[in-house]
């Protein structure tokens, strides 16, 4: 980053390169003692208030769609994908759908040349260096800056992924002050008690109040998102730099974070296991509302799955980190689970209508 475009960044930025420098200078402080000050200029943990709104009326509680990318094309081809099945599922939706709008939150820090393709917040990334080379810690800081500026009508916010496909209609799941997200079978709070200690401390509650759960796929108020979103990442960097923490969490620390800062906020959240599926491991779409293809697929030409192994045929998102998938990608041979079927028909599908697919 050039001095010029650094000391113009510091002055839109000034509380986070602030919140930066308290973590970074203080990493072997006991983060049980005290938080590090959020980048709203004041102690982010702030008490739900009591009178939640219930859930359980007949008026529509529309909720916005929000997915942070990168301007990489691995990013930016997962996201038009899953925007056009977005704008679809919301066609499909009828009278009583609560999809509201959708922002793609561009952590870039500059519009890119799918600003009218797709609705988009471009948000800052965080100082260089910051990120120690682990990306996804831009997506709190990038959540911080868009709750903070963008006009957001809907009372709740759904975030979602670049690599999520939409396969029905969502209602909006949250209930009575819940969040609504999906369990992770990997973010093990329990298991990892005496080190969470450090960040969710015993006057805070059980540990078990620490959700399984990430920030993604989740349905949230958006008073609650807007206090919880400080912490998150404040959290995030805290974690990031305790090298214990960031040995034990690794790719997916943002994701402790953010379970450990909702739980700071005392907002619970309703566990969804349908929420989504995650092919090949699940074979059914059933009652699913969305496809998360973040492991690779790979299969002999009689359809028998070859986990650890690179397939006969294979559909794998990593195999595109630098080019787009062809359209009319090969579909499955026979045998092949539904789940995997529908992803790539559905990938096809959007390739083949969105306008001058390729970077």
């Amino acid at each position: 980053m050039g001095c010029g475009n650094y000391f113009v960044f510091l002055i839109i930025t000034f509380s986070v390169a602030l919140i930066t420098y308290n973590i970074i200078t203080s990493v072997n402080a006991s983060f049980t003692q005290e938080l590090p000050e959020g980048v709203l200029g004041f102690d982010p943990v702030i008490k739900m208030p009591d009178d939640r709104q219930s859930a359980l009326t007949n008026k529509k509680r529309l909720f916005h769609t929000a997915v942070t990318a990168a301007d990489s094309v691995y990013n930016t081809w997962q996201t038009r994908v899953m925007y056009y099945w977005f704008k679809k599922m919301k066609k499909q939706c009828g009278a009583d759908c609560e999809m509201g709008g959708f922002t793609r939150i561009l952590h870039s820090g500059k519009p890119d040349k799918f600003m009218d393709e797709i609705p988009t917040f471009v948000a800052q990334p965080l100082p260089e260096g910051t990120d120690k080379g682990y990306i996804v810690l831009n997506r709190p800081w990038a959540f911080v800056q868009w709750l903070q500026q963008a006009d957001i009508k809907e009372d709740y916010i759904f975030m979602s992924e670049p690599d999520h496909i939409i396969v029905k209609p969502i209602p909006n799941l949250s209930r009575d002050g819940l969040g609504a997200a999906f369990p992770f079978f990997y973010i093990e709070p329990k298991e990892n008690k005496q080190l969470l200690r450090k960040f969710f401390p015993e006057n805070k509650g059980p540990i078990t109040n620490i959700d399984p759960i990430g920030n993604s796929p989740v349905i949230i108020g958006k008073k609650s998102l807007k206090k919880i979103a400080p912490t998150w990442m404040n959290m995030s960097l805290a974690m990031k730099t305790d090298p214990e923490a960031d040995k034990a969490f690794g790719w997916v620390l943002e994701m402790y974070a953010y379970a450990v800062a909702s739980a700071l906020h005392d907002v619970g959240n309703i566990l969804y296991k349908d929420f989504m599926l995650q092919p090949p491991w699940d074979t059914e779409i059933d009652d699913k509302f969305i496809i998360h293809y973040t492991y690779g697929c790979d299969y002999d030409m009689q359809g028998n799955f070859m986990p650890g192994k690179i397939g006969e045929w294979r559909f794998d998102k990593r195999s595109y980190g630098d080019i787009y998938p062809p359209r009319n990608l090969s579909l499955p041979p026979p045998g092949v689970p539904e789940s995997v079927v529908t992803l790539v028909k559905m990938v096809n599908e959007a390739s083949e209508n969105i306008p001058n697919w390729g970077p």
